[in-house]
């Protein structure tokens, strides 16, 4: 690892990030990111990160939906141009699928369910290192994932369908981070990232 580790929340403000539309829907709430859903944008990172580890802390409300993004190319799209760690209230869920949380969305689901229960906070480890992206979710290794294996558009290596029009291979390398307001409270705090 070449560098420190960077700060991207300083606690009081939301200096370093911007909005797909209007930042209404994000406050700051007693040191976290607070979606308030209001707003139905996505945030992210003006910085962008390629090969790098991203330690996040989140907690959500029952019911809630959210998601990580990394590597987020076009501001514009998301949802094509990112990868999506999903955030979801999947608590004691078993199996996990590619939709639960933890999931790389759509894609690889988490070998465990390894999140807390509604209202407590969780810590999320990913590194992403050229090809190879890797989560951990409270301590715990629970997905790793290959993007040169998603040679198909809509297609994962083992047949199954995803919604993503570009192979995996083919996503930007480099990008913004983002968090995803998808009609759900959710808070994070100790956003951090260090480049490799």
């Amino acid at each position: 690892m070449s560098e420190e580790w960077i700060s991207l929340f300083d606690c009081e403000t939301l200096n370093g990030w911007g909005a797909t539309g209007s930042m209404d829907g994000w406050t700051v709430d007693d040191g976290a990111i607070l979606c308030t859903v209001q707003g139905g944008q996505y945030l992210y990172t003006e910085d962008q990160f390629d090969n790098f580890v991203l330690e996040i802390d989140y907690k959500i409300e029952p019911d809630c939906n959210s998601g990580i993004f990394l590597r987020w190319g076009d501001l514009n799209d998301p949802v094509q141009t990112g990868i999506e760690i999903q955030v979801l209230d999947t608590y004691a869920k078993e199996p996990p699928n590619r939709h639960d949380c933890g999931a790389i969305y759509d894609l690889v689901a988490p070998t465990k369910q390894t999140m807390k229960p509604a209202g407590e906070w969780n810590n999320h480890v990913i590194t992403c290192h050229d090809s190879i992206l890797s989560v951990e979710l409270n301590g715990e290794s629970i997905v790793e994932m290959d993007v040169d294996e998603w040679t198909e558009s809509g297609k994962n290596p083992d047949g199954t369908p995803n919604k993503f029009s570009t192979p995996l291979k083919d996503f930007p390398r480099k990008g913004h981070i983002g968090l995803q307001d998808h009609g759900g409270k959710v808070w994070y705090r100790n956003v951090r990232v260090k480049r490799l």
